[in-house]
């Protein structure tokens, strides 16, 4: 069985392009590739109730970021600042980069 692919690694800066926070820019916090689930730093933001503990000693709600489906986000090109799809790439050493498909910018 394959492992499925998710186009965003963490650390990458990304927009959502649909759903209710549509338009907003955040880093990749975690990818979830085994359920194609990215998080975003301040997007799709959750209340949670969570019991006392020994991390938080009184408990209550608090916020957190949820995971959101990849296909939901878009690479932004750190270039040319526009959310962009990914090409493959290949340099003459024979690795293989990542690269905008809007300017042919390398990203990493």
């Amino acid at each position: 069985m394959t492992r499925p692919k998710v186009h965003v690694r963490k650390g990458d800066t990304v927009m959502v392009i649909t759903g209710k926070d549509k338009g907003k820019v955040g880093k990749v916090i975690r990818v979830i590739p085994a359920k194609r689930r990215v998080v975003v730093e301040g997007v799709n933001i959750v209340k949670k109730h969570v019991r006392p503990n020994p991390q938080n000693q009184q408990g209550g709600i608090i916020e957190m970021e949820a995971p959101l489906d990849s296909s939901n986000v878009m690479l932004v090109c750190t270039k040319c600042g526009r959310p962009t799809r990914i090409a493959r790439r290949f340099l003459e050493d024979g690795t293989k980069v990542r690269a905008c498909k809007k300017c042919g910018e390398i990203i990493d």
